[in-house]
């Protein structure tokens, strides 16, 4: 029997720690899960509907999605500030797997943000390339720092490699920041100068916690070489069901990739699931009861997320205010002699100290691509809400959810954790 070649990549560290805690919840450990962005809410019942009258479409249907909902992505974007030509819209079964499709399509090497999300780099390589880690500055977070990409850039060709891209992500997962305006402007006159393609993961494009301040999208700056994704995993919380959306750039260049994406789809996934297209479709229109529940959502995750900020920082951590998601990134660098006098020297050790002694999963910042160890963590406040659809459908009701015992609880063992740390000897 031959023996299977290495796995090119690792497991995903966000599944990979899913796995750990659902192992040690069937064994009776407590465990609060916070190492995974999936959220925890109930579907909304009219998107539910939607999915449910639209289970006997069982065909494949068009390879980028149906026309209904390309023209109801379309709209999205429009209302955006982004004009949007159907045509130009590419669905697939997920933006994860629109992300990977886009790498295969352009081709080469891809600047990432460090830190980043924890697949850009892997999906890199499985496409061929070779991930280019760029440093993000502090506070804007997902968008590499213009200058060191234009550095980085420029180094890596005069030494063969081929970037052809650079992904951000606006707003940002892991620092839950969004970059300024500035930032984002800069990003795109670098990549024009540098000849980059701009992927801008959006997914988290309607979780900034103040509705009156929306993130800027490089698309606004470099229209002409940005695609940009999105879908319904975080905003309404159907990470299960798969569905995302590209926006390729007009002109000729967004042309050719659309062929190329579509190319590539066709022998990948043939096209999206049809009863998921329909609601998706009825959800990017945005009806009343849509905008109401990302509403809700938003609120929830920035009371919440706020909430298990302020005990990290009473605790001594550095923390860049959290404005949008439901992700918070501290650093633990002031308690690193205490730490280290326990024996926790890096990030790595203190994630599974925090899951030995408390059961509580977090992420390392090495999992985002930071060299070295840092004692840096990335935690996300997305599975608080409780445990069952009615907990979690009244955290969302709730006019103060800190209030509910569950989610209360759930802060207050989080903050008891890292008052211990704090508390060291």
């Amino acid at each position: 029997m031959p023996t299977p070649t290495t796995a090119p990549v690792p497991m995903s560290a966000t599944l990979a720690a899913d796995e750990i805690l659902a192992r040690r919840q069937r064994a009776g450990q407590r465990v609060l899960p916070m190492a995974s962005g999936e959220i925890g809410l109930p579907v909304l019942p009219e998107l539910a509907d939607r999915l449910a009258r639209a289970v006997h479409r069982t065909a494949y249907g068009p390879v980028t999605g149906s026309p209904g909902l390309r023209a109801a992505a379309a709209g999205y974007w429009t209302r955006r500030g982004l004009p949007t030509d159907p045509d130009r819209v590419v669905a697939g079964p997920g933006s994860k797997a629109l992300l990977f499709a886009l790498f295969l399509a352009i081709g080469g090497d891809v600047v990432v943000p460090v830190p980043g999300w924890v697949s850009y780099g892997a999906q890199t390589r499985l496409a061929g390339g070779e991930p280019l880690p760029v440093p993000v500055a502090p506070g804007r977070g997902g968008v590499p720092d213009p200058d060191l990409l234009r550095e980085a850039v420029r180094r890596a060709r005069a030494l063969g490699r081929d970037p052809r891209a650079v992904v951000v992500t606006v707003p940002d997962n892991p620092t839950g920041t969004v970059a300024p305006a500035g930032t984002v402007r800069r990003l795109a006159e670098a990549a024009r100068e540098l000849d980059l393609t701009v992927v801008s993961d959006e997914i988290y494009h309607d979780l900034v916690h103040d509705p009156a301040a929306p993130p800027d999208s490089p698309a606004r700056y470099a229209p002409e070489r940005t695609v940009v994704t999105t879908g319904l995993t975080k905003n309404l919380a159907v990470g299960g069901w798969r569905t995302g959306v590209a926006r390729l750039s007009d002109g000729e260049p967004g042309r050719a990739l659309h062929a190329a994406l579509a190319a590539v789809a066709s022998q990948i996934w043939s096209s999206p699931p049809a009863p998921v297209q329909e609601a998706a479709a009825y959800a990017l229109a945005e009806p009343p009861e849509v905008l109401a529940r990302v509403g809700a959502s938003r609120r929830l995750h920035g009371t919440v997320a706020r909430a298990v900020a302020a005990r990290l920082t009473a605790a001594g951590a550095l923390l860049a205010p959290v404005t949008a998601t439901c992700y918070l990134y501290p650093d633990l660098t002031p308690l690193r002699d205490r730490l280290a006098a326990h024996g926790t020297t890096g990030g790595t050790a203190l994630a599974h100290r925090l899951l030995d002694e408390h059961g509580i999963g977090v992420l390392p910042a090495e999992a985002f691509g930071e060299p070295g160890d840092p004692l840096r963590l990335r935690l996300a406040t997305s599975r608080l809400y409780g445990a069952t659809a009615e907990e979690q459908q009244a955290a969302l009701d709730a006019p103060d959810p800190l209030r509910l015992p569950w989610i209360r609880t759930a802060v207050d063992h989080v903050g008891s954790a890292f008052d211990g740390l704090a508390a060291l000897p």
